[in-house]
């Protein structure tokens, strides 16, 4: 097993069905760390149960006009990404704390009628394909993501040193484009566009798509607004 396999997930226990955990403005990937902060009773509930099972959620991206029905059965977007729950912390009012850590892309098949507050459907899971490219290429793709996600980063010698270091020359390419996609500040159709996409090649390609308009935009900006690391998200 290489440094990159997953210890923490087998595909062959999945059992095709997944606590959903939507939001309006986040998009988690597979291979990052999301802080969580959860209050709403709903979700408090799908965090007990999933911390008294296999610890898996699946966070799910709300569709346009979710408003209109945020307390209902909003619709979502098709693809979401698998987590398991790493660490918790229980609040004294009940909320938690936790930590979830990405693991597989899932595509949402149909959702599931039940008696929970919170929401399930079934689910497949969606393996990264990656085209007949020479390891040559890959390896020229891994080197233009590295150096343009620097060239987005603000002048801070800290912040580079750390991403420098995270994007390792020895970092698989989709594992790669995950990070910079998850850390990347841009809107979130564009980082469902990079969770849709299971071709590592076009995910790569899509990416430095991303970058360039980015780093024309750091360059009109008064002030750069990328974060790293992410804050806690609230639902």
């Amino acid at each position: 097993m290489s440094a990159f396999d997953d210890p923490l997930f087998l595909s062959e226990e999945f059992m095709g069905k997944v606590r959903l955990f939507p939001l309006p403005n986040l998009v988690l990937f597979p291979h990052v760390m999301q802080p969580l902060h959860v209050f709403e009773p709903r979700y408090r509930d799908l965090v007990e149960d999933a911390l008294a099972g296999d610890g898996l959620i699946a966070m799910a991206a709300l569709a346009p006009g979710w408003e209109e029905d945020y307390e209902g059965r909003p619709a979502l977007y098709p693809v979401a990404c698998l987590g398991r729950i790493t660490a918790h912390c229980r609040l004294s009012d009940g909320t938690y704390n936790v930590l979830l850590l990405g693991l597989r892309r899932v595509r949402l098949l149909s959702e599931l009628d039940s008696s929970r507050r919170f929401r399930e459907a079934e689910a497949e899971l969606c393996d990264d394909v990656c085209s007949a490219y020479s390891s040559a290429k890959r390896k020229a793709l891994r080197q233009q993501l590295r150096k343009a996600v620097l060239h987005v980063l603000p002048a801070i010698p800290e912040a580079q040193e750390q991403l420098d270091q995270l994007l390792g020359d020895d970092m698989p390419l989709g594992m790669l484009t995950d990070v910079i996609g998850y850390i990347l500040d841009i809107d979130i159709g564009r980082k469902l566009s990079l969770l849709a996409e299971v071709n590592v090649l076009r995910r790569a390609e899509l990416l430095l798509h991303h970058l360039a308009e980015a780093a024309a935009a750091l360059a009109s900006a008064q002030e750069p607004t990328f974060c790293f690391p992410p804050e806690f998200s609230t639902n």
